[in-house]
């Protein structure tokens, strides 16, 4: 498999090229970022349309202002998109929908399947705690992270909400007012220090009792392996919006 790497000059995008040294089911056909420091291994590109590799599918780990070159080279090559690029506005996620009638588009805030895996469980949870338990979500990245709450965070949130009965809303600060938490708040929180690559925390607080759900990556390893598998799985599939749900489920 040839893929063409969005922010290959990136943090997950240098874990992505590193596990293509060691791997014989794909290699780097070519890369696009704005930092042109050169592996030495293929061509690395800061306009697409100067691209003419054979490719099989594109990864995208960049920045939200590149996704519409890389929306638009995928189109136009009718080419299979992974997208794991965070802090999106709602508009740039619409034109992945919008994509993914066109290609194959797997979508996803998060590549982990310890994470994915954590979604399932708090969406369980909340169906069984929701009504009386008090739901706050904690995230925790390094210090260079420029989104905030994390897109994972939000996706978290996104499930137990459509888990639920009733309406909630989602509170990311309560210093500015002073009154006590009301039932249906999500509380996102964030953390930003060091070198963190990501922890995410869901805690159900009802009365005299705490349930916790967290995960912990220990290396962006977790997302690029998971980002190369979503390629892998879309090679061949027919044109729609994928995620990490439809891939464990056919598995």
């Amino acid at each position: 498999m040839k893929i063409l790497l969005s922010g290959c000059n990136g943090a997950v995008g240098r874990m992505i090229d590193k596990l293509s040294v060691e791997s014989e089911d794909f290699e780097i056909a070519c890369g696009f970022d704005i930092n042109f420091d050169d592996t030495g291994r293929y061509v690395i590109y800061n306009d697409l349309s100067q691209c003419n590799e054979e490719i099989d599918a594109v990864i995208d780990f960049s920045h939200p202002n590149a996704l519409t070159s890389v929306l638009c080279f995928a189109l136009d090559k009718n080419l299979p998109a992974v997208i794991g690029t965070t802090g999106l506005s709602d508009d740039q996620k619409a034109s992945i929908v919008k994509a993914s009638e066109k290609i194959p588009v797997f979508f996803t805030a998060n590549m982990s399947l310890g994470v994915n895996l954590l979604l399932e469980l708090a969406a369980k949870a909340a169906k069984v705690l929701g009504n009386s338990f008090d739901i706050e979500i904690i995230e925790k990245h390094h210090n260079k992270k420029i989104d905030a709450p994390s897109g994972t965070a939000l996706m978290i949130a996104d499930t137990i909400s459509n888990s639920l009965d009733h309406q909630v809303k989602y509170e990311y600060d309560r210093h500015s007012r002073r009154m006590k938490r009301d039932r249906n708040e999500i509380g996102i929180h964030a953390v930003r220090g060091g070198t963190i690559v990501g922890e995410h925390e869901v805690m159900f607080a009802g009365r005299d009792e705490i349930l916790t759900i967290s995960h912990t990556a220990l290396s962006k390893e977790v997302f690029a392996t998971g980002a190369v598998n979503a390629a892998k799985y879309l090679i061949g599939k027919n044109a729609g919006l994928y995620s990490m749900k439809n891939m464990l489920s056919d598995e």
